[in-house]
């Protein structure tokens, strides 16, 4: 997942604009082969909290909730690219539609149950998507290096 804290950032399909936010968040989400609905949320709720914000003095110190930011949830399976051989990249790693869109769609439901505005992309649609990156900010979240939730 690649998330970049923007000024404002909108998705386009078909010449239409279908989805716009202002200062906040792009959430381009890659779902791979073998995510379930709990690393979805786990992904999302580190993204809610994560401390990119500037606070009085300059210093990253708050997160997009502190900040009252939006959110805008794009679905993108080429994240998942393996270039190792030749020339065209590889998707294999990345989870099919059926199975990655409900877990798009639970990962933009746990930004919302955090208190986010959350607008979305079009799963599957060929979008163009714009924005102002602040900072630049742009930070890889990898599920694989987030700390597993203790039980019991």
């Amino acid at each position: 997942m690649v998330l970049q804290r923007v000024d404002w950032a909108s998705v386009s399909v078909d010449g239409r604009r279908v989805s716009a936010i202002g200062p906040g968040l792009l959430l381009l989400v890659g779902i791979a082969a073998g995510d379930d609905e709990e690393v979805s949320r786990r992904v999302a709720a580190k993204c809610a909290e994560l401390r990119i914000f500037a606070d009085e003095e300059g210093r990253f110190n708050r997160s997009v909730t502190d900040e009252e930011g939006e959110a805008l949830v794009v679905s993108q399976f080429t994240l998942l690219a393996h270039v190792r051989r030749g020339r065209r990249p590889g998707f294999t790693s990345a989870a099919p539609p059926e199975e990655a869109e409900p877990l798009v769609d639970a990962f933009a439901d746990e930004l919302r149950h955090r208190g986010l505005r959350v607008t979305t992309g079009r799963f599957g649609a060929h979008m163009q998507v714009e924005l102002v990156n602040n900072g630049p900010v742009t930070i890889v979240v990898d599920s694989a290096e987030l700390e597993r939730p203790r039980r019991g």
